[in-house]
């Protein structure tokens, strides 16, 4: 890509990261952990230095299990429930995700410094960072979209019109990041190029995914998944030829997927990422300062946190940036 991109971050994904990433040693002046904080920091300028955007989001979420998913799916991210809603006290009526206790407060700190940057970040009711992240990509008609993410998920959204969306997959670290676009997403996944991007919510709805409590078809891994696709083309297709006693289709794989049917039409729309989220912005538009906006600030927070280091990579990856 020539032209600077629309950097978005999918805030939680690097800060969790981060979190495990960095030691708990490491502390602000009064002691308390800033691990996530600095390596969330650090991240965010490595991120800016090789990508060069002129626009970044940082995409939050706002409801990490939507009801409505939980409808569809009641198994949904339901072994990541710490209290179950029920249970949680007459303030709340939704779960409450497990998160580690010396965690949370670093979120804030990060909201904190990030709006003192003016560095935007967005959220949406109802709505996980996922469909934040696809509605802005959905949405994006001007510039190519890099999104980044330890999320495989989100490489449903690679696609070449009528923008390039790629994703910068932080699965084995920053440091060994790989970008996808759809040949690559082909490539690795075995799924169609023309529409890479959406075979693999296809492929990720076949072969189900233990970490946020989709099943899948049973029976269905991800290498058949895969199989079917190639010959079929589409989801759409495989069910078309499942639905078909004159096709061709293995009757060991035809029973598989008339039996899960019902499951399929339901977790469409879980494993899908939204492209249509109400999506709200902490400031007026989603370019990237080049300096902050409220310097003081910012000083008097780096100082509080102790991460005067982690402000001051970020600030020379800015500097570096075309004004």
């Amino acid at each position: 890509m020539t032209q600077a991109p629309l950097l978005l971050l999918d805030g939680a994904s690097m800060w969790f990261r981060s979190f495990f990433g960095v030691p708990s040693s490491i502390t602000a002046p009064d002691g308390r952990p800033v691990n996530a904080l600095r390596g969330f920091l650090d991240a965010v300028a490595t991120v800016i230095t090789r990508e060069r955007p002129h626009r970044l989001v940082v995409c939050r979420d706002d409801d990490w299990r939507p009801q409505w998913r939980v409808d569809l799916i009641p198994s949904y991210k339901a072994h990541r429930v710490a209290v179950p809603a029920d249970e949680a006290g007459p303030a709340t009526d939704v779960d409450v995700e497990e998160v580690p206790d010396e965690l949370t407060p670093q979120v804030d700190m990060i909201f904190e410094i990030l709006d003192a940057f003016g560095i935007a970040t967005a959220g949406a009711p109802q709505a996980e960072a996922d469909d934040v992240l696809g509605t802005l990509t959905e949405r994006e008609r001007r510039d190519p979209v890099v999104v980044v993410s330890g999320d495989r998920d989100l490489l449903q959204l690679v696609r070449d019109e009528p923008v390039p969306v790629r994703v910068l997959y932080l699965g084995r670290g920053l440091a060994k990041a790989v970008t996808y676009g759809p040949v690559e997403v082909a490539q690795t996944y075995g799924v169609p190029v023309h529409r890479a991007g959406p075979a693999y919510a296809e492929l990720a709805l076949l072969r189900g995914d233990p970490s946020d409590g989709l099943p899948g078809v049973p029976g269905i891994g991800e290498k058949t998944a895969a199989t079917l696709l190639a010959q079929h083309g589409s989801l759409e297709q495989i069910l078309a030829a499942a639905h078909d006693p004159k096709s061709k289709l293995a009757k060991a794989h035809r029973t598989k997927l008339l039996a899960a049917a019902d499951y399929l039409e339901r977790a469409g729309p879980v494993v899908r990422v939204a492209g249509d989220a109400d999506v709200d912005f902490s400031t007026d538009g989603d370019m990237l300062p080049l300096a902050a906006r409220d310097p003081r600030r910012v000083v008097e927070l780096a100082e509080r946190y102790g991460v005067s280091s982690s402000i001051g990579r970020l600030q020379k990856a800015l500097d570096a940036l075309p004004g």
